[in-house]
């Protein structure tokens, strides 16, 4: 089943390659959607594929990378839209 979420990760977050490590665990689960840094301090994150696969994405971004320190993500299921060709960094949200 095709599913999509959207969430903000709350703690140490940027300044630790956390997009890059979004961007590496979405492409190895075959999702698709983007990542960035929000200038409040988040990392907001979109994206879509199956739901079980969307399910063990939102569990490595429980975790982040080594250097993160996640302490909260705030995620909303939403309906699968197939709007996205890939899983991309954005790098500017200000």
């Amino acid at each position: 089943m095709k599913a999509r979420f959207h969430a903000f990760i709350s703690g140490r977050v940027q300044g630790v390659a956390f997009r890059f490590f979004a961007r590496h665990v979405a492409n190895q689960l075959g999702l698709t959607g983007w990542v960035r840094n929000l200038n409040d301090g988040r990392v907001e994150v979109v994206a879509e594929g199956d739901r079980d696969r969307l399910e063990l994405f939102r569990d490595e971004l429980e975790k982040g990378p080594r250097m993160a320190r996640v302490e909260k993500v705030d995620l909303n299921w939403e309906e699968f839209k197939d709007e996205f060709l890939d899983f991309s960094i954005k790098f500017s949200a200000f």
